[in-house]
């Protein structure tokens, strides 16, 4: 193998481990034309094609689910989804994007279904979520579906961000949100927002005292999802 295939065969590797500690980009429109996969609370499986979304501020209200078999619309709420997979508009750059990072990535997260992932799927999960103290029952994308075992970072679909780009569903530079909902373990989540990141570092991280005491410095936001992704792979 000559040199210019080994910076080749390095450069690729690089960049895929770099996409691997990136959070997916926040979705906000579905396909109407690729089967989406709805989990209920009482055990049932649905399969159909998104007809609606209603939101309001941003937050799932309801899902429209054209069903796969009968063809008839269906309308569900948040309280009675576990989670769901629905395919994005532009689903081919997302399949793209997803397919190369998942090609290398060690799976852990028993709770994700990693196949769907790979092709392109953004995952919804319902979680409990503190706002301004008050507590709701929300379905929330899932941003960090490769590293989420100890922390689950969820997009804010009002949050504000930075300039980016990206490469298939990755950013790689700026992009940043200034805020995610964020959940430790089996905690409630809650908003995290850039400007009490370095104040919120501990109870994110503390538990573990070979991350904490190595990274103690290292709460700059952009790094948020680095800082989880070496926090799940160091702190078993």
């Amino acid at each position: 193998m000559n040199v210019k295939s080994k910076i080749l065969i390095f450069l690729v590797f690089t960049t895929v481990n770099l996409i691997a500690q990136k959070f997916v980009e926040g979705a906000h429109r579905f396909s109407d034309g690729k089967i989406s996969y709805l989990y209920l609370e009482d055990g049932t499986i649905v399969k159909g094609y998104i007809d609606d979304l209603d939101r309001k501020k941003g937050l799932i209200e309801e899902v429209v689910l054209k069903d796969s078999i009968t063809k008839k619309k269906v309308t569900y709420k948040p309280e009675q989804i576990k989670n769901m997979y629905l395919p994005p508009s532009g689903f081919d750059k997302f399949t793209k994007g997803y397919d190369k990072i998942y090609d290398v990535q060690k799976w852990e997260d028993d709770n994700v279904n990693a196949q769907f992932i790979k092709e392109g799927y953004v995952l919804f999960e319902k979680s409990d979520v503190m706002i301004k103290k008050k507590k709701f029952t929300l379905l929330l994308q899932l941003v960090n579906p490769g590293f989420s075992e100890k922390v689950r970072v969820y997009l804010d679909p009002n949050a504000s961000e930075t300039t980016s780009y990206g490469v298939g569903g990755f950013t790689l530079a700026g992009g940043d949100a200034k805020s995610y909902y964020v959940k430790k373990g089996n905690e409630v989540a809650f908003k995290l927002q850039k400007k009490n990141y370095e104040e919120e570092y501990k109870h994110l991280f503390g538990d573990c005292a070979k991350y904490y005491d190595a990274n103690l410095k290292k709460f700059d936001w952009e790094d948020l999802a680095k800082n989880i992704y070496d926090f799940s792979k160091e702190c078993k």
